[in-house]
């Protein structure tokens, strides 16, 4: 600990004196590469006029930002590429906000927490999946989730945890037979909720909401309409009175989990549902002008293209035609009384016409497990979509940067994802 307090030293260090933003509203579209950004720009296009329309992301857009990290692999996964964004330092891969020696490394909300700011987080995923842990928690590995769940209690500063807003899923790592975190955070005046319904007694940091047992529905498949967005609305109204302003991380958790399924209606669902989440943060910064909002990506997911098979075309219709994800898709193909009643449901769920060979394909596959099933769907709508998919893991590629509000400038033109927040604990250093 005592090393772990050194390294947050160094961040204490004098910083550059500018008109720093009071508050920081940090969005991380996991898994969110540039073609998803294009790809959903044509899929919210109206094709009664002529230019398609920019989206919220094209017009925050300020710069790129590479995603490789601390080995000589250039493909991050979350936690590294995450730890990046917290720290403003490099780790390898499946490194929870700790060096290559499992050194702590001290992260902007524990900066924040030790200048007297409140700090929150959302995430579509368990909160302490890889990339909300790396602002809150230390650990040699992202796939120890009861120590990360166990230090987002035990670690604190000036005698409280460091975060005082915390909103997502992941009840079973927070309410476990060896430990009861949710009671302890209650002890220690939390307020809590388990379900939608109970957010809004959620009145006062500190709060927190575990709205799942590990990550939230994805979109496609949820009965909540906008969740992030209402997330998002709760966690700034719960921070908004910080005396010394506030650190908010909103993560769009399950785009990247659609990318590895090579789902692209998944993926595109969740990316509308990100952006109502980042329409929530602007209005807020245009009602609270001393706030910077930055949205950024840990890595790119899958490999995507628009445009496949040779083809000059990509097909956003196809793709928003399909009501379901390819896991919830081969579900019900799969618990489907007959041949029959599944082709119906096929139908019904994506509007896409099979040849017959594909349909025997389809039959045959529903005789074989989920995975093979859900894979062949999601096959099927990236053909007749159109759409590409190289890898079922991350890549390499840059990422978008975008900013608005007070200091937004200051993230244009191409950088580092270190650089980002390296700038954001500059800023924080600068509490009023």
């Amino acid at each position: 600990m005592r090393r772990h307090l050194l390294s947050l030293s160094l961040l204490l260090a004098p910083a550059l004196t500018f008109s720093a933003p009071n508050n920081i509203i940090y969005m991380i579209g996991d898994g969110m590469g540039p073609a998803y950004l294009a790809a959903y720009r044509y899929m919210q296009d109206d094709p009664a006029t002529k230019p398609v329309e920019n989206t919220i992301f094209d017009e925050l857009w300020q710069g790129m930002a590479t995603t490789y990290p601390d080995d000589d692999t250039y493909v991050t996964d979350s936690a590294a590429g995450a730890t990046a964004l917290a720290t403003g330092f490099k780790s390898y891969n499946g490194a929870i906000s700790v060096n290559r020696q499992h050194i702590p490394i001290g992260t902007m909300m524990q900066l924040a927490k030790k200048l007297g700011k409140t700090n929150g987080i959302v995430a579509s995923s368990q909160i302490n999946h890889a990339t909300p842990a790396s602002f809150l928690a230390h650990n040699k590995s992202r796939r120890n989730y009861n120590e990360i769940a166990d230090m987002y209690l035990d670690y604190r500063i000036d005698g409280k945890p460091v975060a005082d807003v915390m909103l997502g899923g992941g009840t079973q790592y927070f309410v476990r037979d060896d430990r009861n975190l949710v009671s302890e955070f209650k002890q220690m005046g939390y307020q809590y909720a388990d379900n939608w319904q109970q957010l809004s007694a959620l009145t006062a940091a500190p709060a927190l909401a575990l709205l799942a047992e590990t990550g939230l529905p994805a979109v496609l498949n949820s009965e909540q309409d906008s969740q992030l967005a209402t997330l998002t609305t709760k966690a700034l109204q719960l921070l908004t009175p910080a005396k010394k302003g506030f650190v908010l991380m909103v993560e769009g958790s399950q785009i990247d989990w659609c990318g590895h399924d090579n789902d692209i209606a998944c993926a595109m669902a969740e990316m509308h549902d990100f952006a109502k989440a980042i329409a929530v943060a602007k209005a807020y910064v245009d009602k609270h002008p001393d706030t910077i909002l930055v949205i950024t990506a840990d890595h790119e997911t899958g490999g995507m293209s628009l445009g496949a098979a040779g083809e000059y075309l990509w097909l956003p219709k196809v793709v928003g035609n399909v009501k379901a994800t390819g896991r919830s898709i081969a579900q019900q193909l799969k618990k489907a009384e007959s041949d029959a009643a599944a082709l119906a449901l096929w139908a019904e769920l994506t509007s896409i016409t099979l040849t017959d060979d594909e349909l025997k394909q389809l039959l045959a596959t529903r005789q074989q497990d989920e995975t093979t099933l859900r894979k062949l769907s999601n096959q099927l709508v990236a053909k007749y979509s159109y759409t590409g998919w190289t890898t079922g893991g991350h890549t390499a590629a840059d990422v978008a940067v975008l900013a608005y509000g007070k200091e937004a400038k200051a993230f244009a033109g191409f950088q580092d994802n270190t650089q980002i927040a390296k700038k954001l604990m500059q800023y924080i250093q600068q509490t009023k």
